[in-house]
């Protein structure tokens, strides 16, 4: 069991501490692949033989990750702007100016301070003196059934390394709903206060880059202050060093990235003892909106709001594009290389806005600063809500290894044979569930199961193929070339699940059945019909007429056949899925 410590040359009797710049708190993985707990003071300076920071969940991992940008950005002061970055890069020490600030705020870092604790409001209560469980902090408890879970239903007691994590997470990504009133909050009604959002990367579809190291992650994502996308303000602090929080809220904006990257969106405070946490008092704190805020948040995409933009009378207006846990990342690859590669003519904002976070990485590319065959990693991680957002559903959890020229801002042409390859295992899948409903009703069964379960399969099979084939796409000397590979490898793929399909079709699919249409028609459907059907669309959505592809043959509307390069069809990562059913015509008896 960990256990405080008391302040350097006090007497028995002292206030407990928890110095989370001495003591290790943070979990990592080692590039020899051992895992081991760290202070702050040793992250930073080990950073170099760390692979990443581990976290209990993905959100935690990310949380942290913020955290130490902006140790790093409030450390650093800066970096003031790409030559500064530069020199940060190639200096293998440079993060020791980061031990001598972690000293000097060392008192706002001690988890259990009498006045100051971390992230938390001393004297923070309910009206009643009411002391919660620790379920309201730790986010991996289950909400319904405890099966299959490796934590109990109710959290007891927490390490103080334990709940110092849990406490960066809950400002990140507590849930929202209705939360007893703190006192002396005025927000207060009836003992409750209503509903104030979800914690504020609650709302974002995270996004940050990884290197190869915890040196590499931390500078990639390291912004310089004369970024022009983003907006820096010179009243940017952190957490750590602004008045500690009531309980209430003075309603203030975000001044920055450092302010973003801790922002204080509850209020808590920490029960304990000698031997760790064992209750919590959590309020709301500041609440903020997410609109319109891709000037000052780095690590998500954005979309319009067409709604929200009709609603405030303003244009444009733009919302996190949050990731769909249904979609792998690299499904939604439009979604990270978005708005440089639309067409607008400069007469229309650009309906989405790719991380800001990759629009620094693609600069440090274009000034020539990192190469363009240099491969990153794009971590996606977010959350799925429920129930008003006041469960967690489902954590989104996701790497995708890009070489550097698709982010180059001045040669779309990769990052559009990117986008347009997902597209065409998109459109190649859509034709397998379409054979799969054919199939289904061949023998009158239910279609939409079978449907459902053959385009999973197919992105599944084409998972690792597209991973593997964007990451060889550093070497790919002709980014159209590479394309037609990729195409030639869904076309086997595809058939390949396409005749298994068949095979396990069945006699009845084979001996086919008439099927009464809305207008009283009859018509004829078996097992043979539904592949040569399968061929002709497979062909088209591939690009490749092919023999097959009659004009009487169904699924011959031009969404199929597009392969241009313009703006992508199926939705980016984050946007709900369009249904899509290729109707085939029926063959009259």
């Amino acid at each position: 069991m960990t256990q405080t410590t008391e302040s350097p040359g006090a007497g028995a009797g002292a206030a407990p501490s928890f110095d989370l710049t001495g003591r290790p708190w943070i979990q990592v993985l080692r590039c020899d692949g051992s895992q081991d707990e760290l202070s702050l003071c040793q992250v930073f300076a080990q950073a170099d033989d760390l692979r990443r920071v581990v976290g209990d969940l993905a959100t935690q991992e990310f949380a942290l990750v913020r955290l130490l940008l902006a140790v790093a950005h409030d450390a650093l002061d800066g970096p003031g702007d790409i030559e500064e970055w530069a020199e940060l890069w190639e200096d293998p020490d440079c993060f020791a100016p980061v031990q001598a600030y972690l000293e000097e705020h060392r008192e706002r870092f001690d988890l259990l301070h009498p006045l100051t604790p971390f992230l938390q409001s001393a004297g923070l209560r309910t009206a009643k003196d009411e002391v919660f469980s620790l379920n309201r902090i730790v986010a991996d408890v289950p909400a319904g059934e405890p099966f299959f879970t490796a934590r109990m239903p109710d959290v007891k007691r927490l390490t103080f390394a334990e709940a110092a994590r849990w406490v960066v997470h809950v400002h990140a990504y507590d849930t929202s709903g209705i939360k007893t009133g703190m006192d002396g909050d005025d927000r207060v009604k009836g003992g409750k206060v209503y509903p104030l959002g979800t914690g504020w990367a609650g709302g974002l579809g995270g996004v940050f880059v990884e290197g190869a190291t915890l040196r590499q992650t931390l500078l990639l994502n390291l912004v310089a202050a004369d970024t022009e996308a983003l907006d820096f303000s010179a009243g940017d602090w952190p957490a750590w060093r602004r008045e500690p929080c009531g309980p209430g809220s003075d309603g203030r904006a975000a001044s920055g990235l450092r302010d973003l990257y801790t922002w204080q969106s509850r209020r808590v405070r920490l029960h304990h003892d000698a031997d760790g946490v064992h209750g919590v008092v959590l309020g709301y704190g500041d609440p903020l909106a997410w609109r319109n805020m891709h000037g000052r948040e780095p690590m998500t995409a954005w979309r319009r709001s067409p709604a929200q933009e009709k609603k405030l009378g303003q244009s444009p207006v733009y919302l996190p594009l949050e990731h769909n846990p249904a979609r792998s990342a690299w499904r939604g690859i439009a979604a990270l290389l978005a708005d440089r590669l639309e067409e607008t003519g400069g007469a229309e904002a650009p309906s989405r806005l790719r991380p800001r976070i990759l629009e620094w990485v693609a600069r440090l590319v274009t000034e020539g600063h990192l190469p363009r065959r240099f491969l990153v990693r794009a971590r996606v991680v977010g959350v799925r809500y429920g129930t008003q957002q006041s469960v967690v559903d489902e954590v989104v959890d996701d790497r995708l290894l890009m070489p550097l020229v698709l982010l180059h801002g001045q040669d779309p042409t990769y990052a559009r044979q990117a986008i347009a390859a997902a597209e065409d295992a998109d459109r190649a899948v859509r034709v397998l569930g379409d054979l799969a409903a054919d199939l289904a009703r061949a023998t009158g069964a239910e279609q939409e199961g079978p449907r459902s379960a053959a385009r999973a399969e197919g992105f599944d099979a084409l998972d690792h193929p597209y991973r593997g084939w964007l990451a060889a796409m550093a070497e790919a000397p002709d980014p159209f070339e590479h394309r037609n590979t990729w195409q030639r490898q869904v076309r086997q793929t595809a058939g390949r699940l396409g005749d298994r399909l068949i095979a396990a079709a069945g006699d009845a699919a084979w001996e086919g059945r008439i099927q009464t249409d809305t207008k009283g028609g009859t018509h004829w459907l078996n097992a043979g019909l539904a592949d040569v059907w399968f061929r002709g669309r497979l062909a088209r959505a591939l690009g490749d007429p092919g023999p097959s592809a009659s004009p009487d043959s169904p699924g011959s509307d031009d969404s199929a056949a597009s392969t241009d390069d313009g703006p992508p069809g199926p939705g980016p990562a984050g946007l709900p899925e369009a249904d899509h059913t290729t109707t085939a015509p029926e063959v009259h008896v």
